[in-house]
């Protein structure tokens, strides 16, 4: 009787053993999901239609890089938009052993496959590039952020750059 109750004492002890060492690692393992839109904004409209006449880019790239404290690329990832416009990106909250730093990580506009609206702006960073702040959703494990919309916009409104002596173009695009 003592061996039974003792083999019970000792199974238990594994269980709630093993129950800390699996809830201890879910903690740890988590996922980042980032996500957001590509719109389309065309500045040869007038203000009202700029404004409210945004729409979805089907086929954008749009890329996520991680860095570590050392100022090295750890996770490079990128998305391509849907039919709304909307991109998607999950990674787990450990890469190669150590914990991610989400305030390491940005997001950026890298391509727009729209021949008519594919002069990327900085309309919410999407040219330079978004660092990732404040989470909009965290439960669990599961930490998401939903970032402000990006833009491109078409070539037409695309303006020279009067203060390069080269005569350069970019884009001015956070200006109209």
């Amino acid at each position: 009787m003592a061996a039974l109750a003792l083999m019970w004492l000792v199974a238990a002890s594994v269980l709630v053993g093993s129950t800390n060492l699996v809830m201890g690692l879910g903690e740890a393992v988590g996922f980042i999901h980032v996500g957001g839109k590509v719109m389309c904004q065309d500045c040869t409209k007038n203000y009202n239609a700029w404004i409210n006449g945004d729409r979805p880019i089907k086929g954008c790239r749009v890329s996520l890089t991680c860095m570590d404290e050392g100022g090295r690329v750890i996770y490079y990832g990128s998305d391509e938009t849907n039919e709304q416009g909307q991109f998607e990106m999950t990674l787990s909250k450990v890469l190669n052993g150590k914990e991610l730093k989400e305030k390491l990580c940005s997001v950026r506009l890298v391509s727009s496959p729209n021949p008519t609206c594919n002069v990327l702006t900085d309309f919410a960073g999407g040219k330079s590039g978004v660092k990732l702040r404040g989470p909009s959703l965290v439960y669990r494990d599961l930490i998401k952020y939903v970032l402000a919309p990006f833009y491109f916009t078409s070539p037409i409104c695309d303006r020279p750059d009067t203060t390069q002596s080269d005569g350069g173009y970019t884009n001015r695009g956070s200006q109209y």
